[in-house]
């Protein structure tokens, strides 16, 4: 295996499938509030000849960018986490074929490539604009500072969920350097369902976590209360994809109907005495999840 694959399979880069979509989301409202609002010089932050060129540069530049600071700060998150978990993850059975506990990476590397990871995502701030970079190391704080929780607060779900809300509120102050309500509409829907169905995740590690002093809410309170608990954050989830809905058009309530008929297809099919198809709830289905509904959401952007 190439050392690329290895540090790919490290962070899960598939995983980028959650909250990605979300940025893109941010991203093309941003878009539509500066084209509406005729503010692009404001965003630019100099008088430029605002032919198309010059437009289609800016956007071109600032999705580049947010692409590139959500792969750094994602990466940076999963490699620290796999770092600081790696003693864990040797002990259970589950997760001791990861890279550091097999051996396939040596855990000093992994620290380093969190460091490089960490720095890259905020050099790419520096260009985007002044509020992003200053806001740079909070967000990089809430993100690596989730791997810590597990070992003091069964709420660790919702600071998981916390540091990939990010993504649209991000993605929206990279093109247009303020905050808006719209993007922490869906900032909170992220939330929500994030904690929901890392709680679905973390069923499997109920015992496991129990025996090692470690805080989730399946081993606070049990399967089957847990469930009940992602059941009530994926409702809030829906709650808040609805409100938002009311700014946009017959496309995006598409979108909603595929996002929430996710949320209940996984908790169909995930049962406190039938965990066989965790993983198909966890990446199928929510990874259907986000980017349909994104392609919706953008779609409907872009036609209305």
């Amino acid at each position: 295996m190439s050392t690329v694959k290895k540090y790919l399979s490290l962070i899960k880069f598939s995983h980028t499938i959650f909250a990605m979509p979300f940025a893109m989301i941010g991203f093309f409202l941003a878009v539509l509030k500066v084209e509406r609002a005729g503010s692009l010089n404001q965003a630019i932050g100099w008088h430029a000849d605002l032919t198309n060129g010059v437009a289609m540069q800016f956007y071109v530049i600032k999705f580049t960018l947010v692409i590139l600071c959500m792969i750094f700060a994602r990466s940076a998150a999963m490699a620290f986490n796999r770092y600081l978990d790696r003693q864990f993850d040797a002990r259970n059975p589950r997760t001791a074929i990861r890279e550091i506990p097999a051996g396939i990476l040596k855990a000093d590397n992994v620290l380093i490539f969190t460091i490089a990871c960490s720095i890259l995502f905020i050099a790419c701030t520096w260009f985007i604009n002044t509020i992003c970079f200053f806001l740079s190391p909070v967000a990089l704080f809430v993100i690596l500072f989730y791997s810590y929780t597990k070992r003091f607060t069964p709420l660790c779900h919702l600071v998981l969920g916390l540091g990939l809300s990010l993504a649209p509120i991000g993605a929206y102050l990279a093109v247009t350097g303020k905050f808006a309500l719209l993007p922490v509409l869906f900032s909170l829907a992220v939330i929500f369902w994030v904690s929901g169905f890392d709680i679905i995740y973390a069923l499997q590690d109920e015992e496991f976590d129990k025996s090692n002093q470690l805080y989730s809410i399946p081993s606070w309170l049990g399967k089957a209360k847990a469930l009940r608990v992602s059941e009530i954050l994926h409702v809030l989830s829906a709650v808040c994809v609805i409100i938002a809905g009311l700014s946009f058009g017959w496309l995006y309530w598409a979108g909603v109907a595929v996002f929430v008929s996710m949320l209940l297809y996984q908790h169909s099919i995930v049962k406190p005495t039938d965990l066989r198809r965790v993983n198909l709830a966890f990446m199928t289905a929510n990874g259907i999840a986000s980017v349909v509904f994104a392609v919706f959401v953008i779609a409907d952007i872009i036609i209305n």
